[in-house]
């Protein structure tokens, strides 16, 4: 069991901060540990906002998943970059609408597995698996999934914050098509990014990213709309992550608009 363990404890690299970690700090959690919360307190050094950017993307999670599982009938989700369970995890929110909902978790962070294993439990009448993977390994995400979903039916792919840790090197358009590529058409892909328009964030990911075991890339929000190229964008398009659907008597506007957002089917 030693090796294992130490294994285990070398890819945590507690001594380096971690995005799902430093994105738990930030959404008010206790699963992380010092050299995250020192970054998530130089983010907010720089950028006091984004703590509301951390919420505003758990909203928009909950919306597109409401939807998906609501007015488009779907009863299957591959969920990239799950980060830490916090509250309204995207099992819990399609399972309310259909119980029978079946979701695969996917992250490389050990402890976001660790967690989710234990704390993310399916309804009896569904199901919850969870892939130990890199987004820039589409063809093991696929086939791990396929062990819970059936992937003749469509999916509801759900990627938010996800793409931005894929550097221009590694071609995160190229990521996304072989992902989509292995789903049927009917699935849908819901996104959400951070944005390089504004300068305090840029420079507080810059902090972040000299510390970081991952780093984040701002990208253009023309950028991040590419990466919908060749499906059906819903209404309201692709718009500022708040603009989304706001749920009704929230404007959900208590923070800089900093990332973008949108929902597809792929045909």
């Amino acid at each position: 069991m030693e090796p294992a363990h130490d294994e285990l404890r070398a890819r945590l690299q507690t001594d380096r901060p971690h995005s799902a970690r430093v994105w738990n700090y930030l959404l008010g959690g206790k699963d992380n540990y010092p050299v995250d919360i020192e970054a998530g307190e130089a983010i907010l050094a720089t950028f006091p906002e984004f703590a509301s950017v951390a919420r505003q993307q758990r909203r928009f999670l909950a919306r597109a998943v409401r939807f998906l599982a609501g007015e488009a009938g779907i009863r299957q989700f591959l969920d990239i970059g799950t980060g830490l369970p916090t509250a309204d995890n995207t099992h819990e929110l399609a399972q309310r609408i259909a119980p029978e909902s079946r979701i695969v978790y996917v992250d490389n962070d050990p402890l976001v597995l660790v967690h989710a294993r234990a704390l993310l439990t399916s309804s009896p009448e569904g199901a919850c698996a969870y892939v130990d993977a890199d987004v820039r390994d589409p063809d093991r995400i696929l086939a791990e999934a396929s062990k819970t979903l059936d992937l003749d039916r469509p999916v509801g792919l759900t990627m938010l914050g996800i793409l931005g840790q894929i550097s221009d090197e590694d071609r995160p358009a190229e990521l996304m098509s072989a992902l989509l590529d292995g789903l049927p058409a009917g699935s849908w892909l819901a996104l959400s990014d951070g944005t390089n328009t504004n300068e305090a964030l840029n420079r507080a990911v810059e902090v972040y990213n000299r510390q970081s075991a991952n780093t984040y890339h701002l990208r253009s929000p023309q950028e991040i709309a590419s990466f919908f190229s060749g499906l059906d964008v819903v209404e309201p398009g692709v718009v500022p992550t708040v603009e989304w659907r706001p749920d009704p008597g929230r404007p959900d506007q208590d923070a800089p608009h900093v990332s973008i957002a949108g929902v597809a089917a792929k045909r």
